[in-house]
């Protein structure tokens, strides 16, 4: 009995210490992906496939946090036209649903892209339901977008446009459309840069 009373202090410092190593390189390799590039990412299709972002690479990318039961909702049809009015010249949206806010997004990838498909008649890339907001379950998608702009969405449909090299240009809000002159002015500008 005494050599495990003995033993399980020491059990406790080993677990600790490995629990204390595991979060430095955590944050580690979260601070490196910061300082790198978007494209460096992986994230999972919204068929569960594994997708690496560097597909990309090279491409203007506008990346949303969607919802389809939102006020906002309406904005699927500004983000299709902009895939169709850039999308030959090398841009790309790239849909994440996400429930943070009030829940307003389906359960299942199957709900998702069946609304997706049958009301807006999306083509962009959607992926998996994921969590935006700062904390444990966090996407390590926007986790990077925050970092890199010090800004997370506080609603759905907040909007991040990435250049070819995969760094982060700008942030825009939820209450800015898609299709606004401020959004196509920035895709424009991303789009003539080499």
């Amino acid at each position: 009995m005494r050599t495990l009373r003995t033993l399980a202090p020491i059990t406790l410092l080993l677990a600790a210490a490995a629990c204390s190593r595991l979060t430095t390189e955590k944050v580690e390799s979260d601070a490196e992906a910061a300082a790198g590039s978007f494209y460096a990412l992986e994230a999972t299709s919204l068929a569960g496939e594994p997708v690496p972002l560097e597909r990309y690479a090279g491409q203007v990318t506008l990346v949303v946090n969607t919802a389809s039961e939102c006020g906002y909702t309406p904005q699927y049809a500004g983000l299709q036209e902009l895939q169709q009015t850039y999308g030959d010249r090398g841009f790309a949206v790239l849909g994440f649903p996400s429930g943070d806010f009030m829940d307003q997004e389906f359960d299942t990838a199957e709900e998702i892209r069946a609304f997706c498909d049958s009301r807006f008649g999306v083509t962009f890339p959607m992926f998996e339901k994921v969590h935006v907001k700062e904390g444990d379950g966090q996407s390590p998608v926007f986790r990077f977008l925050g970092g890199a702009t010090g800004e997370l969405p506080g609603w759905n449909f907040g909007k991040y446009l990435v250049g070819r090299d995969g760094r982060v240009i700008r942030f825009f809000a939820t209450p800015v459309e898609p299709t606004s002159d401020e959004v196509r002015a920035a895709i424009e500008t991303a789009l003539a840069a080499s």
